[in-house]
C-alpha cells in the first residue's frame, strides 16, 4: 500500500493535469499538522480534499485486489505507524527508515527539485529506490510553499479554486528568481 501512494504522490507531481489540483495544496506557506494527511483542515485548499478522494479509491482498490479480511484494520495501522512516527524526532534513526517530519518540509520547499522528492508517506525506501530521496537540507533553511504563489492575497478560497484551471506559472518567485540550492548528498543528513 506505501509503495502505490508512492506512485500515487508522484503521479500528483509528475503529471500535468494532476500537479494542476495538487499544487493548490503546496502553495500553503506554512507547514503544520493541519497541512494534510487523513484529516486535512486547511481553511483554504478546496482541492486537496480531490487528493485525499483519489487517495481513498486507491486504498480502496487495493484492499480489494488483495482480498483483505480486515481493510479498516489495515488502513488505520498505516495510518497510526506514520502519525506516531512524527511525533518523535529521532531523525538520525528514523529516516532510516520512516519519512520524517523535516523530510516532509522538504517535499513542500519552494526548490523544485525538493518539493519533486521524499513521495514516501510512510517508509523512504521507495525514494531511495527511485533517487528521490532528500535529507541534505536543514530544517531551518526550508522555506515552504510554490515560488510562483507567494502572495498571501493570491492564497484566497476562491483564488486557490480557480488555480487549476488556470494557466500554471514557472516555477519562479515573484521577483523572477529561480530558487535553488546546491545539492549535497542525499545519504547525507543535514544538521
Amino acid at each position: 500500500m506505501d509503495y502505490a501512494y508512492w506512485w500515487w504522490h508522484w503521479a500528483m507531481h509528475m503529471v500535468p493535469f494532476f500537479w494542476r489540483f495538487h499544487n493548490v495544496h503546496h502553495t500553503d506557506l506554512d507547514l503544520d499538522v493541519s497541512s494534510g494527511g487523513a484529516i486535512s483542515l486547511r481553511r483554504n485548499d478546496p482541492f486537496h480534499r480531490l487528493s485525499l478522494v483519489s487517495r481513498g479509491a486507491l486504498r480502496y482498490r487495493s484492499d480489494h485486489a488483495r482480498s483483505c479480511s480486515s481493510p479498516l484494520l489495515r488502513q488505520r495501522h498505516f495510518f497510526i505507524i506514520p502519525t506516531g512516527a512524527c511525533q518523535f524526532h529521532v531523525e538520525r534513526i528514523l529516516n532510516l527508515i520512516l519519512v520524517t517530519p523535516r523530510m516532509h518540509g522538504i517535499h513542500h520547499s519552494i526548490v523544485q527539485r525538493e518539493t519533486n522528492s521524499n513521495w514516501g508517506t510512510m517508509f523512504c525506501w521507495w525514494d531511495k529506490l527511485h533517487r528521490t530521496l532528500r535529507r541534505d537540507v536543514p530544517q531551518d533553511a526550508i522555506t515552504i510553499g510554490v515560488a510562483a504563489y507567494r502572495e498571501e492575497n493570491e492564497l484566497t478560497l476562491g483564488k486557490l479554486f480557480a488555480l487549476p484551471f488556470r494557466a500554471q506559472r514557472e516555477w519562479r518567485l515573484p521577483n523572477g528568481e529561480i530558487p535553488e540550492r546546491e545539492p549535497q548528498p542525499a545519504e547525507e543528513l543535514a544538521e
